[in-house]
């Protein structure tokens, strides 16, 4: 899971999740067996054919999670996977009825060498739409501009982990800094993260706590026997350790970093910012399937979940995850906010002042850091709920 959509450098937060897993099978291109949207809800049938493209090509930030559950709900049954090439593509179903055009989803991260998917995006025409978190938005407006047209989930999972024996009365980050601070403990994260330099300029994290070191495996957690925290998903690490690291086999604290203040929405679905009208009779009928498509993933993941394994299982690419963790994913985005309507009662649906606060907190972290913002972005330049359908929510 992870860029800075899963926040900071946007190729390194990625590797998170993969911990202590191994790698399992291998393949060529096959059908798979798991049938995920059509075996969940029932409604209208509804025809994309006169409006969207033969394939609609989305470009994800990273190997299939449940995450993406939304995403792969899409797929008709026994969609086709190609092992080598890091895609699935199948029947583009809603309400679990062919919509009379394809899908084909492209795996982010290593499947593109860990390349930004805004930058992928510009250089690949064929995508349609591609994963793009609102900080990466932020600092590639000026030279890659893309357009958020839903929100599948409200709140990053991005967090920063903890043991809680050794730090009972830690109940922020902020409070978790000062214990560090006094214990000699550090926090391990990802270097030039984006969110991190946030946590230091604002002051919820000393400078003095600080560690760039983390290289996505949970060596060092272990060995630090609790002193030190490290970055993680409260949608996995949580119970990977616990159940999948047997030299830790406990319990993990974590606090998400958008309590922080830090809060770009994840991994929008996005598309190129001059596409926009070329797309948009697509977007009015396709935008409210993502919709449903959501709400029916998180009521019944578990064939959509099925299905992901089974795509991890056959990229094997050193990626790991299964159907325990995404269950457990599924759970998490409810129970910790991650996965909401909003404000506004349906889901997918972005507010303007959170991008506006966004983009006043960004603007000095991403100052010479390598992008290439947009002079007066402005929060429309990055976002539109025009495609919304505002009967659609989740319900919790």
């Amino acid at each position: 899971m992870r860029t800075t959509t899963r926040l900071g450098a946007v190729t390194a937060a990625l590797t998170v999740s993969a911990i202590a897993l191994t790698g399992c099978a291998s393949g060529s291109a096959t059908s798979a067996t798991t049938t995920a949207a059509t075996s969940a809800a029932t409604g209208p049938a509804v025809d994309l054919s006169d409006v969207c493209p033969a394939t609609v090509v989305v470009q994800t930030d990273w190997n299939p999670e449940g995450e993406h559950g939304h995403l792969y709900q899409m797929l008709g049954a026994n969609p086709a996977i190609d092992a080598s090439g890091k895609t699935v593509t199948g029947d583009l179903v809603a309400n679990g009825k062919p919509t009379g055009v394809k899908l084909e989803i492209r795996a982010g991260g290593p499947a593109i060498g860990y390349s930004k998917v805004s930058s992928q995006m510009y250089q690949d025409k064929s995508i349609t739409l591609g994963y793009v978190s609102t900080d990466e938005a932020v600092m590639f407006s000026g030279e890659l501009p893309t357009t958020a047209v839903f929100a599948e989930n409200d709140q990053s999972p991005m967090a920063i982990m903890w043991d809680p024996a050794t730090y009972p009365d830690v109940d922020s980050i902020e409070s978790l800094g000062k214990a560090l601070e006094e214990n000699d403990g550090v926090v391990r994260y990802f270097n030039d993260a984006a969110y991190m330099s946030y946590l230091e300029q604002s002051g919820i994290l000393p400078k003095s706590v600080l560690d760039g070191s983390y290289d996505g495996t949970p060596s060092k957690f272990v060995s630090a026997g609790g002193k030190d925290a490290q970055q993680g998903f409260a949608t996995a690490e949580p119970y990977v350790y616990k159940n999948q690291v047997a030299a830790w086999g406990k319990e993990v604290e974590s606090a998400l970093i958008s309590s922080t203040g830090w809060n770009p929405y994840p991994e929008t679905m996005s598309v190129r910012s001059d596409q926009m009208s070329e797309l948009k009779p697509c977007l009015e009928k396709l935008v409210p399937v993502m919709q449903q498509a959501d709400v029916d993933y998180l009521e019944s993941p578990a064939a959509t979940n099925d299905l992901i394994t089974q795509l991890v299982q056959q990229y094997n690419n050193g990626w790991t995850y299964d159907s325990k963790v995404g269950a457990f994913a599924a759970e998490q985005m409810q129970k910790r906010g991650i996965a909401t309507d909003g404000d506004n009662g349906y889901v997918g649906d972005m507010d303007e002042q959170r991008m506006a606060d966004f983009i006043e907190k960004a603007t000095p972290v991403f100052s010479g850091s390598g992008g290439n913002m947009k002079k007066d972005l402005a929060p429309s330049d990055l976002y539109t709920n025009e495609f919304l359908d505002d009967s659609i929510s989740l319900g919790f």
